[in-house]
């Protein structure tokens, strides 16, 4: 099984006065393709128009929520408001 849930593009364009860091994209998916089987969250980092070379990260349901809850803390570090739950973002494969 493997399935997409979400992915972004991020332009960098004008963070910096320089060229400042390329424009990326991340995906997150889910897949069971491995010798034991087990579902995992799959994180892939690249450069935008450079598919296939960036990095991929394979994580069990652990280290997913470990991640989620950085982020999460990075955000309220941010002054963002945080909510535990997270309602469900509609695809733009539905739209």
């Amino acid at each position: 099984m493997r399935r997409s849930i979400d992915d972004q593009p991020i332009s960098h364009a004008g963070l910096l006065e320089d060229d400042g860091p390329p424009d990326v994209s991340w995906a997150v998916g889910i897949s069971d393709d491995y010798d034991d089987a087990t579902p995992r969250v799959v994180l892939t980092v690249e450069e935008v128009g450079k598919a296939g070379t960036g990095l991929v990260i394979h994580l069990d349901p652990v280290a997913a929520r470990r991640l989620r809850s950085a982020l999460r803390d990075a955000l309220r570090e941010l002054g963002e408001k945080t909510e535990d739950a997270v309602p469900a973002i509609v695809s733009h494969e539905e739209g």
